[in-house]
Parts: C-alpha cells; sequence; structure tokens
C-alpha cells in the first residue's frame, strides 16, 4: 500500500507539473510548455492508473485532483500574481478538509 501512496505522490505533482505548464504555453504558443503538458499529464495518468491496483478509486481520484487543485492554486498565487483572498483560502481548505473525509469514509485500508 505504501507504494501505491508514492506512485500517487508523484503522480500528485506530475499533474501539478502539467497544468502550470498549460499556464506557459500561452494557449500552445511556446513550443516546449505545449509539449510538455503533454508528457506530464501521460505519466500522470500512467502513475494513477498503477495507483488504482490497489487502492479505492474514490480515494486515488479525490487525493490525486483535490491536492492538484490546492497546489495549483497555490501556484497561482505566489508564482502568477493570482489574488489572494479569504474566498480561496476558505474554497482551498474545503478541498482538503473533503480530501480528508472521503480519505476516512470508514474505508478499511
Amino acid at each position: 500500500m505504501l507504494l501505491s501512496w508514492v506512485l500517487l505522490f508523484f503522480a500528485i505533482i506530475l499533474e501539478v507539473a502539467g497544468t502550470t505548464s498549460m499556464k506557459l504555453s500561452v494557449g500552445f504558443t511556446k513550443l516546449v510548455p505545449s509539449l510538455l503538458i503533454f508528457v506530464f499529464y501521460g505519466f500522470s495518468f500512467t502513475l494513477l492508473t498503477f495507483t488504482l491496483r490497489k487502492m479505492e478509486i474514490s480515494v486515488a481520484y479525490s487525493v490525486w485532483a483535490g491536492l492538484g487543485t490546492a497546489l495549483i492554486a497555490v501556484i497561482g498565487i505566489l508564482y502568477f500574481n493570482e489574488s489572494l483572498n479569504w474566498i480561496k483560502v476558505f474554497g482551498i481548505l474545503l478541498v482538503i478538509a473533503g480530501i480528508v473525509l472521503i480519505n476516512n469514509s470508514g474505508v478499511t485500508h
């Protein structure tokens, strides 16, 4: 099971890299970031698929999507000068709370 969590962690990092590449591609006008979108997402989905061998899809996908969303929000704020307000912070906290709730839904790991 530990291997599944490690694979999921790397799948999240690759998903965040792919989404960041979307921003850096400037609407597919920059070649390298445009290509990296597909590379990062391809590897991310591959690792996520391997994760599903031992982990429930509801847990794996909620962690992958939720933490990816939260990390991208933070990257947007820190590196792309996106706005930061209490509503955005509260939304990120809700995403994290949702992940925790799904992960602790009474399922034996």
